[in-house]
């Protein structure tokens, strides 16, 4: 394993970690911009790597907020690990448009599908706004940043 590797993830896994901590109040609960880091970071790690990063920034966003649905947060970080993998695979072939919409499909709307079997409809369709609304906080941020992290990481030509 790669020191450097290690060392990159732990401090994205940090950055979501911190980005957890901000909380926009949207609808039912809130939004956290833990997401937004984890989506940059593919630019400068593996696909396993940025999911890794996603998964940890969701566990410490849900115990910042008291883990309101309890284990059921273990689902979600599954989730944001699958969802993160596959946007940084598709980020990798140069998907650049694909990526953004699935990102904002698959967080906002098919991520949250199992509760509306597993708690009930109505939670999934009053879950769904807000969540829609955070896939594209954080979707859209990321879009502003990652430009700029490739841009830099290009000049500075790490390795």
């Amino acid at each position: 394993m790669n020191v450097r590797l290690l060392t990159l993830t732990a401090m994205i896994a940090t950055l979501c970690a911190l980005g957890a901590l901000v909380k926009l109040p949207v609808g039912m609960g809130t939004a956290a911009l833990d997401t937004v880091p984890a989506l940059v970071s593919v630019v400068i790690l593996p696909p396993l790597f940025s999911g890794i990063a996603a998964t940890i920034g969701h566990l410490v966003s849900a115990l910042s907020s008291g883990m309101p649905l309890g284990p059921f947060h273990v689902l979600i970080a599954a989730e944001m690990f699958v969802i993160v993998w596959i946007f940084a695979n598709l980020h990798r072939n140069g998907k650049h448009v694909g990526k953004w919409i699935f990102f904002v499909l698959a967080n906002g709307v098919v991520a949250p599908l199992p509760f509306y079997f597993l708690i009930a409809p109505a939670f999934f369709f009053t879950a769904l706004p807000s969540l829609l609304l955070a896939a594209c906080l954080n979707a859209g941020i990321s879009f502003l940043l990652i430009p700029l992290v490739e841009r830099v990481y290009k000049r500075v030509g790490v390795k």
